[in-house]
């Protein structure tokens, strides 16, 4: 079973390009962030043409996240209980459905925006509710469960190009690295860290992708089962380039279930 994450920063704007992904990659699962569309305009039926069942969740052009499946998805649950609201409203930032018998959660995790920035706060609260979520589905029995998408967390110092950049700002901050780690805490496995290299975005200012000055900020954390069904991790570093290419790569993970 092959699994893949991508922040394609608009779906309307990426349709093209997320077609010819599924295409090349053959991902029996795509689970997307940032599709800047409510649920109504989300291209559903161009998945459905070729073969892609898809669940979104999307409320005006900011956020959004969605689903896609070549099997057709089950139990799909938007957001998460007692997740933290963001000027009194809960932002579509979460979307979960059974694939072919894995729990998938697609997550585009709040950036935080500046370390005293309300923000900041909102993303530490969100990541805490998160891991009370994954906390309850693996004491129900759950040992197919896989987090993955936009994190916003650089967990180490060589996730980014240059710590000195980031100094005193968020995505490195100690905070937010306790609340990524958090997860391992739960016996849930990053699983893509140690199966392949490389950044998953680069700013479109500053020539970021042409001088390789990106961040790895793209992840999946899945239960112990899962990590021992892993056979290949690819970071799809050729995504970025071209006309029209999102600042994120797709993450692909390959699985023997």
């Amino acid at each position: 079973m092959r699994i893949a994450t991508w922040n394609v920063n608009s779906i309307r704007a990426r349709l093209d390009r997320v077609l010819a992904f599924l295409d090349r990659s053959e991902a029996d699962v795509l689970a997307i962030q940032e599709t800047k569309c409510k649920e109504e305009v989300f291209p559903a039926d161009a998945f459905a043409e070729v073969g892609y069942y898809s669940c979104a969740a999307g409320i005006s052009q900011w956020n959004g996240v969605a689903i896609l499946s070549r099997s057709e998805p089950q139990d799909v649950q938007v957001s998460f209980p007692n997740c933290p609201t963001f000027k009194d409203k809960v932002e579509p930032r979460a979307i979960f459905a059974t694939c072919a018998g894995v729990r998938i959660g697609s997550l585009y995790v709040p950036h935080g925006r500046a370390l005293d920035d309300p923000h900041y706060q909102y993303k530490l609260d969100w990541l805490a509710r998160l891991k009370d979520f994954a906390s309850a589905q693996l004491e129900s029995g759950q040992d197919r469960l896989a987090l993955m998408g936009d994190w916003n967390v650089a967990p180490e110092d060589k996730d980014v190009w240059d710590m000195e950049v980031f100094k005193d700002s968020t995505h490195v901050s100690a905070p937010e690295r306790e609340a990524f780690a958090a997860f391992s805490d739960l016996g849930m496995v990053e699983v893509t860290r140690d199966r392949a290299e490389g950044y998953t975005y680069w700013d479109y200012r500053r020539l970021r992708f042409p001088k390789n000055e990106g961040m790895r900020i793209d992840w999946m954390y899945a239960t112990a089962a899962l990590d021992k069904a892993v056979t290949n991790v690819q970071i799809d570093r050729e995504e970025r380039k071209g006309k029209g290419a999102s600042d994120h790569v797709p993450v692909i993970v390959d699985f023997d279930l």
